[in-house]
């Protein structure tokens, strides 16, 4: 039983990573695409700051009600064969969820002018202005977009995976397309009207599945006495509480970040992308493969089973992002020169992002972890536990934030390292908390992988740092191609250490994905033969 939850988990986190990487290789391409064409102005600052306040209602909504109310109950049913009352609810539920969206949506258009300032008290003038303009025209992007967390939050409880990750690679595609076709027309509004754009395509690629699931079951109805609702509505609330304060993080570091140099805000965001690349594709691909698996063992009473399968995801989870903080802290300055040095983003803009970006790589593993243990308080129908652990992880965020700007020269650097000690806070409390609920997953198993992917890391990081220094004085640097063979030649040599180093350890997690790889070469034999 433990082996097929596993190759279950695998062959969903398989799907969704491969679609995740499609997106986020595709997010570093809009990244790209605000760089060169804008730069590392005020203006994109401004652009940046736009996004924090339809984050935040989009984050509210569709991460804390889907992820720690909706699939929960919604699997429930499910897991107990009661599709027809599992609908009902989930129809009650996407009815309310649609009519508040629709509210939000058009109160943000309204008061724009006065939630201006929550995300950009630095700006005056003409920045003010036009962080007006572009909050306004991206609220209906947050509309549709978590429009598509609904359908993804439906979709992923019938264990399908595919089209919610799809609808982030037209998502990005919008964007992309407004950087380059519109905005040497119109400007940074071009990024606006492509990011409203992508919204409605992620949104459409899914609702006809949807459409498909419910068609015998949705019901247009409000029904806020079901005991279903009712224990969504009370699950709902303090995650939808813990996601505010965790988002307070982003906030506090922008509005700070507003009052240092010009640029520091792009310098904070694309950092923050970068470390979202392996914490989007590895860890929120394992958590969000993992999630449905651990509700529906929850909800038959599996606990020892609940206890193994988190256990093997957390230690994936560490096998892959431990290597990856290491590798970018190794690499930071040929990844960022690659990726973003164009046009009017220049080498001392390289500079200040990788220097960020640096200070950045140790919340990285924390940030995964976390991807991992939250959607195992959810699982537990627990969302109290987070959003305690998440208030003290705040105030210490914005405290370290504070000291390190009063008394350290780091600037932007030090609201990343602030974000990055208040991650690892988090995580040491949360691990020690769902270790001591569920027993015993926190072991010498995990302990181990840790160990061993830490030190193979550390040779790795210094494999791939020489190899990237020995190419700097073979290739020339001025050049796409220079960079582009330099970075990805250190990458592989560190990558092939890494795997080497794996299998002389006897990682268990590499063995592993030998034996699955092996499993699907016999069935795909046995089939032809």
């Amino acid at each position: 039983m433990e082996n097929e939850h596993r190759e279950q988990v695998a062959k969903a986190a398989t799907i969704v990573m491969i679609a995740i990487l499609v997106s986020r290789i595709l997010g570093f391409i809009r990244e790209r695409a605000v760089a060169e064409v804008f730069g590392r102005t005020a203006t994109t600052d401004v652009f940046f700051a736009a996004f924090a306040l339809p984050d935040l209602m989009f984050q509210l909504l569709v991460g804390g009600a889907l992820s720690s109310a909706f699939i929960p109950v919604f699997t429930h049913y499910l897991a107990k064969e009661e599709e027809k009352e599992a609908w009902y609810v989930a129809s009650v539920f996407l009815n309310a969820t649609f009519l508040i969206l629709l509210a939000i949506m058009f109160l943000g258009v309204i008061f724009t002018p006065s939630l201006a300032p929550l995300v950009g008290m630095g700006f005056t003038g003409e920045q003010r202005e036009l962080l007006v303009l572009l909050m306004r025209v991206t609220f209906p992007a947050v509309f549709f977009t978590a429009l598509a967390g609904l359908c993804m939050g439906v979709l992923h409880s019938y264990q399908r995976f595919l089209l919610p990750a799809l609808g982030p690679i037209v998502y990005n595609l919008g964007q992309i397309l407004g950087a380059y076709l519109l905005g040497p027309v119109i400007g940074i509004m071009g990024m606006a009207v492509g990011t409203v754009l992508g919204a409605v395509g992620n949104f459409s690629i899914q609702f006809p599945t949807v459409v498909r699931k419910a068609a015998q079951h949705y019901r247009p109805i409000l029904d806020f006495k079901h005991p279903g609702i009712r224990r969504m509505v009370e699950l709902m609330l303090p995650a939808i509480l813990g996601l505010s304060i965790s988002q307070v993080n982003v906030i506090v570091s922008q509005n700070l970040a507003s009052t240092l140099e010009t640029g520091s805000i792009v310098a904070l965001r694309l950092a923050n992308r970068l470390i979202n690349f392996p914490l989007g594709i590895f860890a929120m691909g394992i958590s969000t493969a993992v999630f449905p698996t651990l509700a529906r063992l929850t909800a038959k009473g599996e606990k020892e089973e609940f206890s193994r399968t988190l256990s093997f995801g957390l230690r994936i989870v560490f096998f892959i992002t431990i290597p990856s903080a290491f590798g970018m802290a190794f690499l930071r300055v040929p990844i960022v020169r690659l990726l973003f040095e164009s046009g009017e983003f220049g080498a001392a803009d390289t500079a200040a992002t990788a220097f960020t970006l640096l200070y950045y790589v140790p919340g990285l593993i924390a940030q995964a972890a976390l991807q991992v243990t939250t959607r195992g308080f959810y699982s537990l129908q627990d969302t109290k536990t987070p959003v305690k652990i998440g208030f003290y992880t705040v105030v210490l965020n914005f405290l370290l934030s504070l000291a390190f700007l009063q008394w350290s020269r780091l600037g932007a650097g030090g609201l990343a390292l602030a974000y990055s000690l208040s991650s690892m806070f988090n995580m040491i409390l949360a691990l020690a908390i769902l270790n001591r609920r569920v027993g015993g997953f926190v072991d010498g198993r995990l302990w181990s992988t840790v160990i061993k992917a830490a030190l193979a890391s550390l040779v790795m990081g210094l494999t791939a740092f020489s190899a990237a220094s020995l190419l700097t004085n073979q290739l020339s640097m001025a050049s796409k191609l220079g960079q582009l063979i330099q970075t990805f030649a250190a990458i592989g040599a560190g990558v092939l250490v890494y795997m080497a180093l794996s299998v002389i350890l006897r990682m268990e997690e590499t063995q592993f994905v030998i034996d699955l790889i092996k499993r699907k070469v016999r069935g795909r034999d046995r089939g032809e033969g």
